[in-house]
């Protein structure tokens, strides 16, 4: 088989391969023994028909076209390793000639990874913002802490924003009970905003045993969107007591003796909680950064099918939250045009960084061991909220596994390309993310080196384009 390669453009080739008859025969024997197997001549088992009584029969037409079709793909991927083809998605397959007892020969156009050269990859800069934690989002947490140890209290009196109630709810169209939409004894804390929209006002200034009705929209059933009188009826009304945070509190609450420790030990948690962030903006400004040095063709087939599956993807979430696509540019504040506009941008840098890590990794010799794939799968299956086990056997069996590895290996292409960079926040002070664990906090670094020496990269997320 002789085979050639016409570079079309950046992302597609052309293959031109011909094919010596001898070199169909297995296929040309298979396409026999099948067709044997599907006509009755007499005096001829199944599968026993000889080849010149089947073309008398049914012509040598039909045997040829069967075999060139079994013979297609294996010729096509051979070709492909012959000329080290780095192919990307299905082939148009053209047969351009063929003579029978002679030759065969075909096309196939196929989009190809772009040849990328990559910049040096050592001392790559870039930068994200200073890590800033506010007086207010330390109080937030001891808030929410003290509300954790808070005791509600009956009272009698109106009911206010805050309070905690128990309610009755029923609603009702043109004067006939909605049955789905019946509910009692349900407990709220009013001002959260969490079941329908106007039961904030209207229960505000009820006592217990007091009602009122108001107009409002079903968020799910049969009238879902639809307006609806709704009765509310509280039942009962209780205000929540704090305990003041002091000494007393912080030995309660935590293993700390006093309060100071306590407020320090929140800051320190909240700073943790920023490194990570920090961190994560560190990869995306990395991938950014790289993405700028480097020309990256986006194959038209691959964007093609890569805004097909966001879009899919997008339409299932709608559908799961009960939104149109209409109200989500609302929220958006984006016209349809804009929308598509900004995902085509995102899809197209997404399969650019994707090239690009692909390169990175390859150029690097990273590869997956199975302690790190087992943890994907696992990160994978609590996402999805299924079992390890179930998502394992869900990826094998619908061939997932290749590509959960490519996820993997690019993680860990990031991760190279970030712990080798040099990012600085917005003070001019470097972000140190070579030894940063993932509680936030840092390790010693004569640990750490010990432990890069005798173990695989830690694996990191690639960033969502």
């Amino acid at each position: 088989m002789k085979s050639t390669v016409e570079s079309l453009s950046p992302t597609k080739v052309k293959l031109i391969v011909e094919v010596p008859f001898e070199e169909l025969k297995p296929s040309l024997d298979a396409a026999y023994k099948s067709i044997g197997q599907q006509i009755v001549v007499p005096g001829f088992r199944k599968g026993k028909i000889p080849p010149q009584v089947i073309d008398q029969r049914v012509g040598r037409g039909p045997v040829l076209e069967e075999a060139i079709n079994d013979a297609l793909p294996k010729l096509y991927s051979q070709a492909v390793s012959d000329n080290q083809v780095k192919a990307i998605g299905r082939p148009e397959v053209d047969v351009t000639d063929f003579n029978d007892k002679e030759s065969l020969q075909f096309s196939a156009e196929v989009e190809v990874r772009p040849e990328i050269t990559l910049p040096d990859l050592e001392g790559l800069e870039a930068s994200v913002e200073d890590i800033a934690i506010s007086d207010s989002e330390v109080d937030e947490q001891i808030e929410s802490l003290r509300q954790r140890f808070g005791s509600l209290n009956p009272v009698e009196r109106a009911t206010a924003d805050k309070d905690f109630i128990t309610l009755d709810l029923s609603a009702s169209k043109d004067g006939e009970k909605v049955e789905e939409a019946q509910a009692t004894g349900l407990s709220y804390q009013v001002g959260s905003g969490q079941l329908l929209d106007g039961l904030d006002e209207a229960v505000i200034g009820l006592s217990a045993g007091e009602k009122k009705t108001f107009v409002t929209q079903l968020v799910g059933g049969s009238l879902k969107g639809e307006d609806v009188d709704v009765e509310v009826t509280v039942t009962a009304v209780k205000e929540q007591e704090l305990p003041e945070f002091d000494d007393e509190f912080a030995q309660t609450a935590s293993e700390f003796d006093t309060a100071d420790e306590l407020k320090a030990d929140v800051q320190t948690r909240l700073e943790r909680g920023k490194r990570l962030e920090q961190a994560g903006e560190a990869r995306d400004a990395v991938l950014e950064k790289i993405l700028t040095l480097v020309d990256v063709p986006v194959p038209d087939g691959l964007l093609t099918d890569e805004l097909a599956a966001r879009k899919e993807n997008l339409e299932q979430q709608l559908g799961y939250s009960g939104m149109t696509m209409e109200q989500f540019l609302e929220g958006e504040e984006q016209s349809q045009e804009e929308f598509d506009e900004d995902l085509k941008k995102r899809s197209e840098d997404a399969i650019k960084a994707q090239f690009v890590l692909d390169l990175v990794a390859e150029q690097q010799e990273l590869s997956v061991n199975d302690q790190e794939l087992t943890e994907h799968i696992v990160r994978h299956a609590q996402r999805s909220g299924v079992s390890p086990d179930q998502f394992a056997q869900h990826a094998v069996e619908n061939n997932l596994v290749p590509s959960l590895v490519s996820e993997v290996v690019r993680g860990k292409a990031l991760a190279y390309l970030v712990e080798n960079a040099k990012v600085t926040d917005g003070s001019g002070n470097t972000v140190e993310l070579k030894t940063l664990q993932p509680d936030g906090t840092y390790a010693d670094p004569e640990a750490a080196d010990a432990d890069a020496e005798n173990t695989e990269a830690p694996v990191a997320e690639p960033a969502k384009a």
